[in-house]
């Protein structure tokens, strides 16, 4: 990145082109932990509603299906 900001801004002092280079590194980095940081609480939340709706589908399998009552009675 730093190799094409000559062209960019001609004749900018070596001091301000590593200070640009620096302070562009360090705003990917924090970018990179904050996207990291985002994608693992949106995992943490899946997993979360995944294991609830499990624990929900196992208690309605084990509930009586009434629907079911009426749907034999229709049938004879």
């Amino acid at each position: 990145m730093s190799e094409n900001l000559p062209h960019i801004i001609p004749g900018l002092p070596p001091e301000v082109d590593e200070g640009f280079a620096t302070y562009h590194t360090t705003k990917q980095f924090y970018y990179e932990v904050q996207t990291r940081l985002e994608f693992q609480r949106y995992c943490e939340w899946y997993n979360q509603t995944a294991e609830q709706h499990r624990q929900e589908l196992k208690k309605m399998r084990g509930e009586l299906n009434i629907f079911r009552l009426f749907r034999r009675q229709s049938s004879i």
